[in-house]
């Protein structure tokens, strides 16, 4: 059975790998250059926030004598080893434009001409494109201005009064970069944010995953929340607000995964990082926030995360997506034939977490729609 899979993430290797191993014809289409990219382009200091346990592809654990959480760079060696290990089949710099079903199955046109295939399984990864809010005066601000996939270190804003927008995992783990090398850094948080702790009682946070698969999210969030507040404190008085809903419960019905901490809250605690409230308006250099006060920068850092909207590859079968271009279904056969979804929902245990769980369930249904 010929599949095409598009992206060579770890989404897309894994499932890749899942599907040769099952005897299917595999094709992986990647319009960068090499395997993981986006793990290429993260900033230098990122870990995984998961343990390596947790954390592999199926059929491979990380290595033994790796760190608990290892580095971007080894994330990025471990990819590279899993597509070369399983012999996979890899055509990079094409990228996909459309993907139809064309009477025998799928045709899918990129860049380099077209594929055809009995199955397509999609695997483009959460990070598909930067969002880019913009507000009033915001061409007038002297400075640079950069979303979070542009950020690497902190070297290029040495001296520099820094503002970074988001409190999301990225936007955390960067002020706490520019902190930590001596800049002024203010983080702008504009919606109510839940915290966890990155180990409780020397155990990863993920280890706690037990109580949401036993019990519904909020009754899991209602054990929990005792513990977390003896664990972080309260991180209200700091200008941070609390939502009504809890960590799992807003990963399960929002898709928004918390925030890690890893250090974020003892230098907000310090003075180190100044909270403050959402963007109104750029004048010049100043900026205006919603409660009226202002601040002056030097660069700003967006990490207002990405948006993924399929739409416009899919044309006929778009009707397997929501109202906002994601899959209704990953993990498992979409409303279409031959048509699957890998990893495009937050996980309370990780992505790599979840794509071990998604990608051998992908390739079982297409064994079994084979054989049957």
């Amino acid at each position: 059975m010929r599949t095409i899979v598009i992206g060579a993430g770890p989404a897309g290797l894994a499932v890749a790998a899942c599907l040769k191993q099952d005897g299917a014809d595999v094709a992986v289409l990647e319009r960068e250059t090499c395997v993981g990219s986006s793990w290429h382009r993260h900033y230098d200091r990122l870990h995984l926030h998961s343990p390596k346990w947790l954390s592999y592809l199926p059929g491979r654990p990380m290595p033994k004598d790796w760190p608990r959480y290892p580095s971007r760079g080894q994330v990025v060696e471990y990819l590279e080893d899993y597509a070369q290990a399983n012999g996979l089949a890899l055509l990079f710099g094409v990228e996909v434009t459309g993907v139809a079903e064309d009477g025998a199955g799928w045709s899918v046109t990129h860049s380099g001409g077209v594929e055809r295939g009995d199955v397509v399984v999609f695997a483009t990864g959460l990070s598909q494109r930067p969002f880019l809010p913009e507000w009033p005066g915001q061409d007038g601000f002297p400075g640079p201005v950069i979303h979070s996939s542009e950020y690497r270190n902190p070297a290029p804003f040495k001296g520099k009064r820094m503002l970074v927008v988001g409190f999301g995992n990225s936007g955390g783990e960067i002020a706490l970069d520019l902190a930590e090398a001596g800049m002024p850094v203010d983080i702008a948080v504009r919606s109510p944010v839940n915290l966890l702790p990155k180990e409780l009682f020397g155990r990863p946070i993920q280890s706690m995953g037990v109580l949401q698969k036993i019990f519904p999210p909020r009754v899991a969030d209602a054990i929990t929340a005792p513990v977390l507040r003896w664990a972080l404190g309260d991180y209200t008085a700091y200008g941070l607000r609390r939502p009504a809903k809890g960590p799992v419960t807003q990963i399960r019905e929002d898709g928004r995964v918390p925030l890690i901490d890893i250090g974020t809250l003892g230098a907000i605690k310090a003075g180190r990082i100044t909270v403050r409230p959402g963007l109104e308006a750029f004048e010049g250099s100043i900026v205006r926030f919603v409660d009226g006060t202002t601040g002056t920068y030097d660069a700003i850092v967006l990490a207002t995360g990405y948006r993924v909207d399929l739409r416009p590859m899919l044309g006929q079968a778009r009707d397997v997506l929501d109202d906002r271009g994601r899959p209704k279904v990953c993990g498992g056969p979409s409303a279409r034939k031959g048509l699957y979804f890998c990893a495009y929902a937050a996980s309370t245990m990780g992505q790599l977490g979840q794509i071990r769980m998604e990608a051998p369930a992908i390739a079982e249904d297409v064994r079994q729609r084979a054989a049957g």
